[in-house]
C-alpha cells in the first residue's frame, strides 16, 4: 500500500491545520499568564461540544480503531458491546456522578480520594495511574498507531511511532486541554467521515457494486457467526465474551471505571462550564457512541470476506485501506492519525495533570502559577519519550492489542469503582476500607486468574469487584470511621437532569435495546 500524491498532500494538510488550530485556540488575551487552570482545565470554560466531541476523541485511537477491527475480524459484532455499553454508562457518569464531582470542585481523581478519605489513598492511585497511562496506554497507542502508519506508508515502523508521539506532544505542549478539547471536534468529525467511508466502501465492494446494502446483506449470509452479541459457550471466543456475562457482569465495572473515574476521559468534563454543560456534553457523546462500531468493526467483520487469512487479527483494518482509491485513502489515514494523535495529546496531557497537581504542587505549595505549567510541560514531554521507548518490548507480543489492555486493566477496576461508589454514595467508608479494595482487587485478581485460569476475564471482573466492595465493607465497619477526613459535600447536589436531556437518554437506551435484540 502506497500514498499518492493527493493523498500525502491531504496527510500533510491535516497535520499543518492542526497544529496551526491548536495553537490558535491556545492563545491568551493581551496581558494574561497562563494559570494552571488555563493549561489543565482549559479554564473551565469548555462548551458542551467541545466535551462531547473530546470524550470520543479521547477515547477512540488506534487500540479501538485497529485492536477493535482486529476484534471484528476474530470474534465478530459481539466487540461492540464495547462501544454501545459505554454509552449507556455515560449516562449513567452524567446524571449520578457530575453532580457531585464538580459540587465539590474536583480537578483529578486523586483529589477526590484525598477529599474523602486522605492522603495515602490519593498517592497510591496517582502512581497507579500514572503508570497506567505511561505503561499501558500510552504505549499502546503508539504501538498500535505505528503498525498502520507503516503499513501506509512503507515507513519503518519505530520512525512511525516516534513521529506520532512526538507530534501529538508538540500540537498540546503550549495550550494543555484547550488544545486538545477545542480541536477534537475537527478530529472527530474527520474520524466519523473517514471512518464511514471505509465501511461503506468495504460493503460496496463485497457487494460487488450493488450497494452498502447488498454487500452488509452478503456479509451477513456468508458470516452469520459474525453477528452475535451474545456468544454461546460453544464460540471460540466465548472467554473474550462471555455471553450474557458481557450484559449483566464485569463489563460495567470496567465501563464505569473508565468513563466515570478515569483521568483522562472526566477531565473534560470537570472543565465544563457548568453542571448542565457537561451533562449536554455526556449525552452527545452517548449518541455518537451509538455509530462507532460501524467505524471500528464492521471493517473488521468485512477484512473476514475481502482479506481472509490474515496472520495477525490486527492487520485487519490496514487491509482495508489498501483497497481505497488515491484521495479518499488519504482522507482516511488522515482519520486514523487524526485518532491517534488525539488520544495520545489527551492522555499525554492527563499524566501532566496528575503528575503536577497530585505530586508536585502538593510537595511545593509555593509553587507559582509559571512554575506549575512549566512543570506540566516537562511530565508530558517525559511521558511520551518513556511511551515510545518502552512500546516494542510491552505491546509488541500481543496479536489482539485490545484485548490485552481490557485483561491487564482488569486487575485493577474492581477495586477502583469500589472505592469511587463508596466514596460517592456510602459515607461509612474509610480509607482502610479503600485501601483494602485497591489492593485486595489485585491479589484477587491475580489468585482467580491463577486458580481459575479457565474463567473469562469478564466474570473474574465481576467476581473481584463483589468481593472487594465485601472486603471494603467489612474492614470500613472493623475500624474507626475517620469522621472528619471526609470534606464531600453532598449539600445542594441535585441528580435533577433537564426535560431535554432525558429525552435525548431515552433515545440512546432505546436504540441499544433496538440493537440488541435485532444481533442477539
Amino acid at each position: 500500500m502506497k500514498l499518492s500524491l493527493l493523498d500525502t498532500a491531504i496527510v500533510l494538510a491535516y497535520l499543518a491545520g492542526v497544529f496551526v488550530l491548536a495553537q490558535w485556540v491556545s492563545r491568551e488575551k493581551g496581558g494574561h499568564e497562563k494559570t494552571a487552570k488555563d493549561y489543565f482545565l482549559a479554564g473551565k470554560a469548555l462548551p458542551w461540544w467541545a466535551i462531547g466531541a473530546s470524550l470520543i476523541a479521547a477515547n477512540i485511537s488506534a487500540e479501538q480503531i485497529i485492536g477493535m477491527s482486529g476484534s471484528g475480524y476474530a470474534l465478530g459484532l459481539a466487540i461492540a458491546s464495547y462501544e454501545w455499553m459505554a454509552a449507556a454508562t455515560l449516562l449513567v457518569v452524567g446524571k449520578f456522578f457530575l453532580p457531585v464531582f464538580l459540587r465539590n470542585g474536583i480537578y483529578t481523581m486523586p483529589q477526590f480520594l484525598e477529599e474523602r478519605y486522605g492522603n495515602r489513598i490519593r498517592t497510591l492511585m496517582a502512581v497507579f495511574w500514572l503508570g497506567l497511562y505511561v505503561f499501558v496506554n500510552l504505549t499502546s497507542i503508539v504501538w498500535l498507531g505505528s503498525i498502520a502508519v507503516a503499513q501506509v506508508t512503507g515507513m519503518d515502523q519505530m520512525l512511525a511511532l516516534t513521529l506520532l508521539g512526538l507530534f501529538a506532544l508538540a500540537y498540546q505542549l503550549y495550550g494543555g486541554l484547550k488544545a486538545v478539547a477545542l480541536t477534537d471536534i475537527v478530529q472527530v468529525t474527520l474520524l466519523v467521515l473517514g471512518g464511514l467511508l471505509v465501511a461503506g466502501l468495504t460493503l460496496s465492494k463485497i457487494g460487488d457494486g450493488a450497494g452498502v446494502l447488498a454487500g452488509w446483506n452478503k456479509l451477513m449470509a456468508a458470516h452469520p457467526e459474525h453477528f452475535h452479541m451474545i456468544l454461546s459457550p460453544d464460540n471460540p471466543h466465548y472467554k473474550d465474551l462471555p455471553g450474557i456475562g458481557v450484559l449483566l457482569g464485569g463489563l460495567w465495572v470496567m465501563h464505569v471505571s473508565y468513563w466515570g473515574f478515569n483521568q483522562y476521559i472526566i477531565q473534560r468534563a470537570l472543565a465544563a462550564k457548568d453542571l448542565k454543560e457537561a451533562q449536554k456534553g455526556i449525552v452527545f457523546a452517548a449518541a455518537l457512541k451509538i455509530i462507532l462500531p460501524v467505524i471500528v468493526v464492521v471493517p473488521g467483520i468485512a477484512a473476514v470476506m475481502l482479506s481472509p487469512g490474515l496472520k495477525r487479527s490486527d492487520d485487519a483494518y490496514p487491509a482495508m485501506m489498501a483497497l481505497l482509491p488515491p484521495g479518499v485513502l488519504g482522507l482516511v489515514f488522515a482519520a486514523l492519525v487524526a485518532a491517534i494523535v488525539a488520544s495520545l495529546a489527551s492522555k499525554i496531557n492527563s499524566v501532566a495533570t496528575i503528575f503536577t497537581l497530585d505530586f508536585y504542587a502538593k510537595h511545593r505549595p509555593q509553587a507559582d502559577e509559571r512554575r506549575l505549567v512549566r512543570v506540566g510541560r516537562i511530565a508530558a514531554a517525559v511521558a511520551i519519550v518513556v511511551a515510545i521507548a518502552t512500546a516494542r518490548p510491552l505491546i509488541g507480543g500481543f496479536d489482539q492489542g485490545f484485548q490485552y489492555i481490557q485483561e491487564y486493566t482488569g486487575f485493577f477496576t474492581p477495586g477502583i469503582v469500589v472505592i469511587f461508589l463508596f466514596g460517592l454514595f456510602w459515607k461509612r467508608t474509610n480509607e482502610a476500607g479503600a485501601l483494602a479494595a485497591a489492593v485486595g482487587s489485585f491479589l484477587l485478581s491475580i489468585a482467580l486468574k491463577l486458580a481459575w485460569p479457565e474463567l473469562p476475564f469478564v466474570n473474574r471482573v465481576g467476581v473481584v469487584f463483589v468481593l472487594a466492595a465485601l472486603l471494603a465493607a467489612a474492614v470500613s465497619l472493623a475500624t474507626p470511621s475517620g469522621e472528619g477526613r471526609d470534606r464531600i459535600r453532598h449539600d445542594g447536589v441535585s441528580y435533577a437532569t433537564a426535560p431535554a436531556w432525558n429525552i435525548a437518554a431515552l433515545a440512546v437506551l432505546a436504540i441499544l435495546i433496538a440493537l440488541y435484540a435485532a444481533f442477539w
